[in-house]
């Protein structure tokens, strides 16, 4: 009986366990919310705030240097950016979450990887395991990286975390 039972509780436990850590790894916004406003220096030392790319598209890219499946990411985001890049309504906004104190590691990153968009911002992070920076935890609950938000010019998300081929497709669409 006790075997029965046990194993029940195992699964059940199991199960417990992928939906609780599904739903905290969940994205904090989801289609058809706002994307929440911010304000940060770009790497190029100017200010920049979501709002201010309001009339376009635009990709927020958190990520980090540290992340071997954000690193697995640069070529399509590059191709992302030589495709959409070039239009007046498309804009990419990198955020790296990384340690305080190595901002020069990261901008070397930036210029290694070729990442050449504009919108590079640092956002230091001190605890790891809890991705404790400002923009990505506070404003977006982001609890791991890669995530993506793709916003529309009206501010509103209209995805998170969709594959690159479907964001091609949703601005391809938009962007002719």
């Amino acid at each position: 009986m006790f075997k029965k039972y046990g194993t029940l509780f195992l699964l059940i436990a199991v199960l417990g366990f992928f939906v609780g850590k599904y739903l905290y790894m969940k994205p904090k916004f989801n289609d058809g919310e706002r994307a929440p406003d911010f304000t940060a220096q770009t790497i190029e030392g100017e200010s920049l705030s979501l709002k201010d790319l309001r009339g376009k598209y635009v990709l927020i890219d958190f990520w980090g240097t540290w992340c071997g499946p954000c690193m697995q990411e640069v070529p399509d985001l590059k191709k992302m950016y030589a495709q959409f890049g070039q239009t007046d309504n498309f804009e990419m906004v990198s955020i790296a979450l990384e340690k305080e104190g190595t901002e020069a590691r990261w901008q070397k990153a930036i210029q290694r990887l070729g990442l050449n968009w504009e919108n590079h911002i640092f956002d230091a992070v001190t605890n790891f395991k809890f991705l404790d920076a400002k923009i990505a935890s506070e404003t977006y609950g982001v609890k791991e990286v890669p995530t993506k938000y793709l916003v529309d010019p009206d501010g509103f998300v209209i995805g998170v975390n969709l594959p690159f081929e479907e964001m091609n497709q949703i601005l391809e669409k938009q962007l002719k």
